[in-house]
């Protein structure tokens, strides 16, 4: 009889954004009760070499720490997930294709390409290493949706087995409906929001969004958002200074 890789339901819950890079900042913010904490390397200043500094950081270790890469990189989604990162975030997923190869990337033999440690930080630098890699449960994968085509492919792409959300990058989306040139792909960014969350949702999958700390998220909720990164570690520090800085000026 074919053994099949163990299928779990797994979601997140309130999370934030790191992009500076201290562990001084991660290692506080991970005291915050914060369900996950998201590493950007795709915008902000952190760099590949700051990540496992950062992982170590992370005092509470119930917190999942999930990382965004700018692009795709197999060699990369593979060392990161071996330091112990909880999973990965990929920005502009905008096919099945390119979400599959992703997936296939994070997971090991026979269900993906990812090259086996058992002596990495993952798994206790070899003390937790699993026994039979069918109980091992794989890290998670949240696909980015930013642009027309990722809305569109949106039902498709949830349904790949490995992706556990789909999680809209409002500003980048936002952007690239309003640019279009085929007047048709211009729908507005409510109806965008819908159709992803619809397809995440018929999947059996979450869909999470970046919010503003200020947001009021209950529309979102409604639609079927579940998982909210709220604001990030830079944000808090403009928008604290400038209360403080108008405070003093009073």
């Amino acid at each position: 009889m074919k053994r099949e890789e163990k299928s779990r339901i797994r979601t997140l819950g309130a999370g934030t954004w790191i992009s500076a890079g201290s562990p001084a900042i991660t290692e506080m913010i991970s005291m915050m009760n914060f369900d996950w904490l998201l590493f950007d390397l795709e915008h902000g200043f952190m760099q590949v070499h700051d990540i496992l500094p950062n992982l170590m950081a992370v005092c509470d270790k119930n917190t999942k720490v999930i990382v965004r890469i700018s692009e795709f990189s197999s060699g990369l989604i593979a060392r990161i997930l071996d330091w112990g990162a909880s999973g990965i975030m990929m920005p502009h997923v905008s096919s099945p294709e390119e979400a599959a190869c992703i997936v296939e990337a994070m997971r090991y033999p026979p269900f993906g390409k990812r090259g086996f440690s058992g002596s990495s930080r993952s798994f206790s630098y070899g003390k937790n290493a699993p026994k039979d890699i069918l109980q091992w449960e794989p890290p998670l994968f949240l696909a980015q949706i930013e642009n027309y085509e990722g809305v569109k492919n949106a039902e498709s792409i949830a349904a790949v087995e490995g992706v556990d959300m789909l999680f809209v990058g409002p500003r980048d989306l936002q952007l690239d409906l309003s640019v279009r040139k085929n007047l048709n792909e211009r729908i507005p960014f409510s109806d965008a929001l819908a159709l992803t969350a619809e397809a995440a949702i018929s999947s059996g999958k979450q869909v999470g969004i970046l919010v503003s700390p200020e947001d009021d998220t209950s529309d979102l909720r409604k639609i079927g958002f579940s998982a909210f990164a709220i604001g990030s570690e830079l944000s808090v520090l403009r928008s604290g200074y400038q209360k403080i800085k108008c405070s003093i000026n009073k």
